[in-house]
């Protein structure tokens, strides 16, 4: 044994367990994107042109292009988002026609394809969870709280707290009534500050949905 003195790690409250500096696993690849405080991006996940808001977290596999995803919300392994369009419209659809300087020399690539599939960005809520394997196409709006199930493939905007399952996915049912469902958008409380959000946790745990509003709308 070392007689040199040992260290003991000091043990840290939960509001400072982390210093707010998103965890990008390394073999993750992120291309021109914003990650907000508290995030994390596992392994293999590839994401160009994406904004993660605060607390949410992205799992292994997942591949996303032209989204913007809110605070807390939780990105199911292999979930595709933004599903890219090809132009089915032309005499061909492949990439030979909007890559070409993949193929040919002095060829340029198609800046008004991209700038239209650039347009087309998915725009997802805050607390929503998107499951396993889930897809979402192009220029798709998924509202606060929603929940997609795994393998459902997302081909229209979806409501706040709305639970969707299917290919195509359809609504099955609302998680919470709608007086309550406004109650908490118009409560907000993905928008706290840490410490708030440290406070509240045990009631989030532990009360109902309409006793948390009673407790915190006063």
């Amino acid at each position: 044994m070392s007689d040199e003195p040992q260290t003991v790690p000091k043990r840290h409250s939960p509001r400072a367990a982390r210093d707010g500096v998103p965890r990008v696993h390394a073999t993750a690849q992120l291309r021109d994107c914003v990650l907000g405080r508290f995030t994390d991006v596992a392994e293999r996940v590839v994401m160009a042109e994406c904004t993660l808001g605060d607390y949410s977290y992205v799992e292994r596999g997942v591949e996303a292009i032209y989204t913007d995803i809110g605070r807390f919300c939780a990105i199911a392994a292999n979930a595709r988002i933004n599903a890219l369009e090809h132009p089915m419209e032309r005499v061909s659809q492949h990439k030979i026609t909007y890559r070409p300087n993949e193929y040919f020399l002095d060829a340029r690539i198609d800046k008004a394809f991209r700038a239209r599939r650039q347009a087309a960005r998915v725009v997802i809520g805050h607390d929503v969870w998107v499951g396993h394997g889930a897809i979402i196409m192009p220029g798709i709006a998924v509202g606060h709280g929603a929940v997609i199930a795994a393998g459902a493939v997302v081909t229209r905007d979806v409501a706040p707290y709305a639970v969707v399952a299917g290919v195509p996915a359809r609504r099955l049912r609302w998680r919470f009534g709608k007086k309550i469902r406004e109650r908490i958008m118009a409560l907000g409380w993905w928008a706290w500050e840490h410490d708030r959000l440290a406070a509240a946790m045990a009631d989030m745990q532990a009360l109902s949905p309409k006793a948390f509003l009673e407790k915190y709308e006063a």
